[in-house]
């Protein structure tokens, strides 16, 4: 990540996420993402990339350096999630980004079993 920063430790925001998102705080339905989705750079020609303003260049810098998770994504911004996902919403409308959604994770072996689980669960609970 870059030295440079959308917010100040000691004083906030230096921009208001309502204004890096046109006021909006949620992506078009058909680029809704979550936590998990993955989310990666497509090439575009240098003449058909559109003119993006300061928030969606950094965004999709951080994403040209490999594909990766919105909640990732979103860390490594230094933005709040909401912001992160109308971001990536604008960017897959132009056609920059693309957001697939999470991987299933396979309900075999050892993780899939319930026993397991509740007792991880429990173990958890007593820590």
């Amino acid at each position: 990540m870059s030295d440079e920063h959308w917010y100040e430790d000691e004083t906030g925001s230096m921009v208001r996420p309502y204004t890096v998102t046109r006021g909006r705080t949620r992506p078009s339905e058909r680029h809704a993402a979550d936590l998990m989705s993955q989310v990666t750079a497509v090439e575009v020609d240098a003449g058909a990339q559109p003119e993006l303003d300061h928030a969606r260049v950094r965004l999709l810098d951080l994403i040209r350096r490999g594909p990766r998770p919105v909640a990732e994504v979103a860390a490594d911004a230094d933005l709040p999630l909401t912001v992160v996902r109308v971001l990536l919403g604008d960017l897959a409308e132009a056609g920059l980004v693309r957001i697939d959604p999470p991987r299933r994770l396979q309900a075999t072996g050892p993780a899939a079993d319930p026993g397991l689980l509740r007792e991880i669960v429990e173990r958890l609970k007593e820590l």
